[in-house]
């Protein structure tokens, strides 16, 4: 059974970086994301990224986050540059099969990670 276990979270001051890590147990399915919820917040898709590498970004962090893969790894990978505060969450991983051009179809991730904390300090 695929599991994907993250890591890299932590505790960083406004306007640092972190990595994220996510490793497959098995294979890197067609689909994969970065979702994050806050408190008292709906749960995020913050990026994806495809079996092509083609990559969606929430607008609130494009431009800030990278999404990447290795797939000969089974890693995914999200850099964060230039936190913010409001980047407070705890991070999930996600992978499922895709059913478009673009990974935006959220009911289609089958396969979570446990999580990983990122708090960002002001």
């Amino acid at each position: 059974q695929l599991r994907l276990a993250e890591s890299g979270g932590g505790s960083v001051p406004a306007g640092g970086s972190l990595t994220l890590s996510c490793a497959a147990s098995e294979y890197t399915p067609s689909c994969m994301a970065w979702f994050r919820q806050a408190p008292g917040k709906e749960r995020e898709r913050v990026a994806s990224i495809g079996r092509d590498s083609s990559t969606t970004y929430t607008d609130s962090v494009n431009g800030r986050f990278t999404i990447s893969k290795d797939n000969a790894k089974l890693t995914l990978y999200l850099q964060m540059n230039n936190l913010k505060p409001e980047d407070t969450a705890m991070y999930r991983c996600a992978g499922g099969p895709s059913f478009g051009r673009r990974c935006i179809e959220d009911q289609s991730y089958t396969h979570w990670g446990q999580g990983t904390q990122v708090t960002v300090s002001s």
